[in-house]
């Protein structure tokens, strides 16, 4: 059984156990995001995908979608909160886009493009974080982290070694290597574990493979970040029921 809820005065199917984010993408409607990935259980650690639901701040990918719910997103005021969320996470680690690797990949930089995040907004706190260079083949910029916790579920969920954690409370919080040495060295992480391919922004990065595809032909040089999530989000084709997966609640 199918329902709707109304987003920016549209009607949006849903089916059970998804969520407003799911929902939207599902059906070809964006609402940006940052720390959401389909392939583990949302918890809003980033806030991006705030949204106002009857009247109420929430996040999306969290929200669960109900019969009636209306759903406010393309509108300036929630725009206004994303924009400053973002300006935040820039201001709170030390991001020099132009000789970063991740350039043009990069979830944070191409959601500021799409924002039309035009200042920094804050005072930049440029903290003393280090880069581990011990591991023969990854390299770890710790001033990249924005805290989204993806290569942390990943290394435990999915690889099932948990290399990495989150140490530290407030603006003191921050990734860490779960050795005794804290050296990603000492660590059996590896070239195929799915903690490698979560990371939104630049910091796990695979040595020997920088610039292999020139700037200017990455992925967010192509098409901005609105259309490259809509291109990735399963869809079910017009007019026809969602998936039978997604009617049982499975995401």
């Amino acid at each position: 059984m199918t329902e709707t809820f109304l987003l920016d005065g549209e009607e949006v199917l849903f089916a059970p156990g998804q969520t407003v984010l799911q929902a939207a993408l599902a059906a070809g409607r964006y609402i940006p995001h940052l720390c959401y990935h389909p392939e583990f259980k949302p918890h809003g650690s980033c806030k991006v995908c705030t949204v106002k639901a009857n009247g109420r701040f929430a996040t999306a990918c969290t929200l669960p979608a109900q019969a009636g719910l209306e759903v406010a997103s393309a509108v300036e005021e929630v725009d206004d909160i994303r924009r400053t969320l973002v300006q935040m996470l820039f201001a709170e680690g030390n991001h020099f886009c132009p000789s970063c690797e991740k350039s043009g990949d990069c979830v944070l930089q191409a959601l500021g493009y799409d924002l039309g995040v035009m200042t920094a907004g804050f005072r930049h706190l440029y903290p003393n974080r280090p880069v581990d260079a011990s591991h023969p083949d990854i390299l770890l910029d710790f001033n990249r982290c924005i805290l989204c916790e993806l290569c942390v579920r990943a290394s435990c969920e999915v690889d099932g070694k948990c290399v990495f954690a989150l140490s530290g409370r407030g603006i003191e919080k921050h990734l860490i290597v779960n050795s005794a040495s804290g050296r990603l060295a000492d660590t059996d992480v590896a070239l195929t574990d799915k903690a490698l391919d979560v990371c939104p922004v630049g910091v796990i990065l695979v040595k020997r493979r920088g610039f292999a595809v020139p700037i200017g032909e990455r992925r967010y040089d192509q098409s901005p970040i609105s259309a490259q999530a809509l291109a990735d989000a399963p869809r079910p084709p017009a007019g026809s029921r969602p998936c039978a997966a997604c009617e049982e609640g499975e995401e």
